[in-house]
């Protein structure tokens, strides 16, 4: 047998050199990534996991919004957003499309339900992209989301195909139009990653924004490559942080007396704005708060309206109610004397002449019927007693000029103008100078706080929902002393006497079960090129008030600003918010009204060592007619003595140390006569009977020993006969 001979084949060689070498490459690399488990520097379970892992938003819920009773102001609640799938891939049996078949049809049915027109919305549902390729789904922005429960339902029964809903959240605000501009609003915006969230646009929702705004949570879970849930996978949950509840001082109650209120006056009497203040003075917490015009935050629809809160960000010329602060600088400083003479009518600074709002005055009048009368010239004499200097600084420790410091963004500090000598003069009766509604509010609980002025403040406290925790709480804040307890009291009586006097300016504020105290104010308004308007239907007229006088619970501040008046007197419109909110708010805080019988007398007691200012004023608003014999400060004697009852309208002679001025006698019994000569130890005859026709000195006059002073009184009868014979100048008997 013939034995082969060996052939060495290269190719075989080469093949199995190129598979083994595969082979091992393959091995090594198996071994190495069983044993290390990672792929190009990365682990291949985190690949993995990133490939079949899911995960889902929680969405947090926005922080409500709370009154001072824990009354929803505002709050998340349920909505919808609409979507619409417009890629037919999406339909797979042509019989129930899942996709928009017709968009012109489509759109023409949505725009009856949501606020995007027809155009607009066909656009969105035949959209392309670059490449020409239809997105699977489209929305339709603010348009779409926010949707009511009752609108998707109509939206539902037009049975549109491929239109679909996603249950979504929305700020709500269940009081409507309800201290709009104090809480702001908050809308959906889109971010950068095409998420939404709902960010504070304006108000106590743009200011604590960061409070507010909750953290989402998620859910973690795997799937399988077609994106089922796996068997036995664990879910990891992060449990959404809600955004932190807001408790506000605003009570609802007196915020809803407030609301129906202005919205009645602002339907009578159509003012170009309006804004009112209500707080405790106690503490400063802020009650209720509004303007007009106003909006619903829920719509934001609101016309002719300043996108600010008035009462915080916008100065005003205060008027009149800038005369209650002037007031308590004269008596804090004891230059106040109100049986004091002076000219009322007119008062001149170099070539500048100050008017009385009538032009001619009432002659000569004490500084207490001046303040009745809101006499502007006896505001510029008292400035001559207090100082220019110490005025202005009365005015800074009342909290003018600066910030309050209220928990509210965007607070103005007005402008106290002190470079001329008329400004000085103007800003003693608010002209010229600015404040906020807010400053009035802070400095009149100086007033009512006996002396201690108490900063404003809306936010009460902050609190985490999931734990109940208090995060911030608001104590009140002593701003200061500007006057004393004394001057506080004198101000309050003298301020009432404003509703009670013949004169006084605020009558139409005078409440059936509550004594108020208070100091209207009729502002010209500034036209901005240095004249102001002038008119019935031009002025901004204000009060500035509190109750009960003796213990005031309630301060408010009330302005209107160019109503149409049609004949009533400005203070009728303020009168029309002021009084029915206070009077409404004290009953319903349970404040015990004050005594309101009607009776014909009343009780005096003895007053001696007492300030005779504060007891003139105090008898006075009794209905007693009160006269200082002196010139004035602590009472030494009285006439009648007390306690004893008196017949209202009742003379009570009150003695002080110093010179004696002369009253005017008009009118006046012998008897009322002959007990004004025993207090004053003066020489003064007394011709006739009845009553006092003339005196031959002049009231005001202080008196002397030297001065003969003869007082004639005449019968009723002889005056009315008197009045036949000799009638007026320019009158007849005819």
């Amino acid at each position: 047998m013939k034995k082969k001979r060996f052939r060495f084949q290269w190719g075989a060689f080469l093949l199995l050199i190129f598979y083994g070498g595969l082979f091992f490459l393959l091995f090594s690399r198996m071994f190495m990534l069983q044993a290390t488990g990672e792929v190009e520097g990365q682990e291949l379970a985190a690949r993995a996991a990133a490939k079949y892992s899911k995960e889902s938003a929680i969405t947090a819920s926005r922080g409500k919004i709370y009154d001072t009773n824990g009354q929803v102001i505002a709050e998340d609640t349920l909505s919808y957003r609409l979507i619409a799938v417009i890629n037919e891939k999406a339909t797979t049996d042509a019989k129930n499309p899942r996709h928009v078949v017709n968009a012109e049809k489509t759109a023409k049915i949505l725009a009856d339900y949501i606020p995007m027109d027809e155009d607009k919305i066909y656009k969105q549902l035949t959209r392309v992209n670059n490449k020409g390729e239809k997105p699977y789904q489209v929305e339709f922005g603010s348009a779409g989301r926010g949707i009511s429960h009752e609108t998707m339902t109509k939206i539902k029964a037009e049975k549109l195909p491929g239109v679909l809903f996603v249950n979504d959240l929305k700020r709500y605000y269940p009081n409507g139009i309800f201290a709009s501009h104090l809480i702001g609003f908050a809308l959906k915006e889109e971010n950068k990653d095409g998420t939404f969230t709902t960010k504070g646009k304006m108000g106590l929702e743009l200011t604590y924004n960061k409070e507010l705004t909750g953290k989402d949570g998620k859910v973690e879970y795997e799937t399988d490559a077609f994106s089922y849930l796996l068997p036995n996978s664990e879910k990891m949950v992060t449990p959404a942080k809600d955004g932190d509840d807001i408790y506000l001082t605003l009570d609802k109650t007196i915020q809803s007396f407030l609301e129906e209120s202005m919205t009645a006056v602002e339907k009578e009497y159509n003012p170009e704005s309006m804004t009112a203040i209500v707080a405790d003075p106690k503490t400063g917490k802020i009650l209720a708060m509004s303007q007009r015009p106003t909006f619903n935050p829920d719509t934001r629809d609101g016309d002719n309206m300043k996108w600010l809160n008035e009462a915080i960000e916008e100065t005003i010329e205060p008027g009149s109610t800038m005369k209650t602060f002037t007031l308590a600088s004269a008596i804090d400083t004891g230059v106040w004397d109100p049986n004091r003479y002076y000219p009322s009518g007119q008062y001149r600074v170099h070539d500048r002449v100050i008017n009385d709002y009538n032009k001619v005055g009432w002659g000569y009048i004490t500084y207490l019927q001046g303040f009745q009368r809101s006499s502007n010239t006896a505001m510029a004499h008292l400035l001559k007693l207090i100082g220019e200097d110490v005025f202005f600084d009365y005015l800074d420790r009342f909290g003018f000029g600066k910030k309050t410091g209220i928990d509210l963004p965007n607070e103005a500090t007005g402008t106290l103008l002190s470079n001329y000598p008329v400004e000085r003069v103007t800003t003693t009766f608010g002209q010229g100078s600015t404040v906020t509604p807010i400053q009035l509010i802070q400095a009149l609980t100086a007033i009512a706080n006996n002396g201690k002025m108490m900063q404003p403040y809306v936010i009460d406290r902050i609190v985490d929902p999931l734990t109940g925790k208090t995060i911030k709480k608001h104590e009140p804040v002593v701003k200061g002393q500007p006057v004393s307890a004394d001057t506080a009291k004198q101000v309050k009586e003298i301020l009432a006497s404003t509703l009670t006097a013949e004169k006084g300016t605020a009558t139409d504020f005078v409440l059936d079960d509550y004594v108020v105290a208070g100091k209207t104010g009729t502002a010209q308004i500034p036209l901005g090129n240095g004249r102001y308007s002038w008119g019935s239907n031009e002025f901004l007229y204000s009060f500035l008030g509190m109750a009960p006088v003796d213990n005031p619970q309630l301060i408010m501040y009330v302005s209107v600003k160019r109503p149409k008046l049609k004949g009533d007197a400005g203070s009728i419109p303020v009168s029309k918010v002021f009084n029915p909110v206070m009077l409404n708010s004290l009953k319903y805080l349970n404040v015990n009204p004050e005594d309101v019988k009607h009776v014909d007398d009343t009780a005096i007691q003895d007053y001696t060592g007492q300030s005779a200012e504060a007891i003139q004023v105090e008898l006075a608003n009794d209905g007693l007619k009160p006269v200082i014999v002196g010139s004035g400060g602590k009472i030494i004697d009285q006439y009648p003595k007390g306690p004893q009852k008196l017949v209202k309208g009742n003379f009570v002679f009150l003695k002080t140390e110093g010179d004696v001025t002369l009253p005017d006698f008009t009118n006046w019994s012998l008897r009322n006569v002959l007990a004004f000569k025993s207090m004053a130890n003066s020489e003064i005859e007394v011709v006739g009977e009845g009553f006092v026709a003339s005196q031959s000195v002049s009231a005001g006059t202080v008196i002397s020993d030297s001065s003969p002073i003869v007082v004639k009184l005449k019968t009723p009868a002889e005056s009315f006969k008197q009045d036949v014979e000799t009638p007026p100048e320019g009158e007849t008997t005819e």
